[in-house]
């Protein structure tokens, strides 16, 4: 699997300690980077020792002359020293950074053997189709390459192809003697986007939720993961389809509240989009009742059984469809945003919130423009 090889290439140096002195982690998939950092912590750093071998520093606050000092100073409490830089972007700001750059050439040349360099480049996004990549991601990735990548290991964490996705479900679960049925991985990592750091979470939790019985259904999925996480969201959406703000504000904070918490942004976003699509053909079709909703959605976009009169109501809020169009480019928008590495996430999806329940400008002001994706 493509999105896997590297990350599972830099995984087998750690346990074999066939390491060079420093890495850049280019890519915002966090899934992957804590499969790095899981690895580096159960084979170079040990438990009671993490104190004073494992060390966390942005460049955004901490200058990289003393990060640097303090790498090459071998440690008298720890064998092994670890050191996760993150704020990489700011190696490739406004104004003449090629000192900064020559430090770390000039450190990768005579390091400090016992230690090791991570340098984190999460503002950069990596599609799983390198095609599709933005043009400002692109050439930020090819800067990193031309310069750091001359004596640095670069260690790419893209995004996952569905197919893969699914396919790391199967061999997951079934290394841990648990079978899950191809209808119930396909429809995990539909309703999840996925994302595979959401995809791991709730994987986990049904592989305990399986217990004896070692497999995993459909059906287990729609009650472990879909009716918790949907009945939340039809909430949030019937605060927003009502323009109550109020509401929707503590809906979408019970929602970032719970155990992901803000890295699951990206998920619960692409489930918002996929209920106001659902919204936009039960308005198009002119949905009245559950056996029409059943008609009008296919498999695998159709709503949960408690969700569908709930999800009726929300749609006939909307005057027309160019209200429910409106919210989608909204989301749309959003998730472009949530993709280039903002401060915080949760702000962002506020101002979604605070843009989804105002009223939309009158006709006349409107731009004609295309539905996103």
């Amino acid at each position: 699997m493509r999105a896997f090889a590297q990350t599972d290439r830099f995984l087998s140096d750690v346990e074999a300690r066939k390491l060079r002195p420093a890495y850049v982690f280019v890519g915002d998939e966090t899934f992957f980077r804590r499969r790095c950092r899981e690895a580096i912590l159960q084979h170079l750093v040990p438990p009671d020792l993490r104190d004073f071998s494992l060390f966390e520093f942005d460049l955004a606050e901490t200058e990289l002359s003393e990060i640097l000092d303090r790498s090459r100073t071998p440690s008298l409490m720890a064998p092994f020293q670890v050191f996760f830089i993150r704020g990489v972007k700011a190696l490739f700001g406004r104004g003449s950074n090629e000192d900064k750059l020559a430090a770390i050439e000039d450190y990768c040349k005579n390091p400090n053997p016992d230690a090791l360099l991570i340098l984190v480049a999460d503002h950069i996004s990596i599609p799983a189709d390198a095609r599709r990549m933005e043009m400002t991601d692109r050439e930020r990735y090819q800067r990193i390459r031309e310069t750091l990548g001359g004596y640095c290991g670069i260690v790419e964490l893209a995004r996952v192809e569905e197919g893969e996705a699914v396919r790391w479900l199967t061999d997951y679960s079934s290394a841990r003697s648990v079978k899950i049925d191809a209808d119930a991985a396909r429809e995990l990592v539909d309703a999840l986007g996925g994302d595979m750091m959401m995809i791991s979470n709730e994987l986990e939790k049904l592989i305990l939720y399986a217990g004896e019985k070692k497999r995993i259904s459909l059906g287990d999925v729609e009650t472990m993961v879909l009716a918790a996480k949907q009945r939340s969201l039809y909430e949030l959406t019937d605060a927003i389809s009502a323009k109550d703000r109020v509401r929707a504000l503590e809906m979408l904070d019970a929602i970032l509240n719970t155990g992901e918490g803000d890295e699951a942004a990206i998920g619960h976003l692409y489930m918002l989009a996929k209920t106001f699509r659902q919204m936009l053909v039960i308005t198009e079709r002119n949905v009245r009742d559950t056996r029409m909703l059943w008609a009008a959605l296919w498999q695998g976009f159709r709503v949960p059984p408690f969700a569908a009169e709930d999800l009726i109501k929300q749609a006939r809020r909307y005057k027309s469809k160019r209200e429910l169009t409106r919210a989608i480019r909204l989301i749309a928008k959003t998730d472009l945003a949530l993709r280039s590495n903002p401060p915080g996430k949760r702000m962002v999806l506020e101002k979604l919130v605070l843009d989804l329940t105002s009223e939309p400008k009158p006709e006349g002001g409107w731009q004609q423009e295309e539905l996103p994706g």
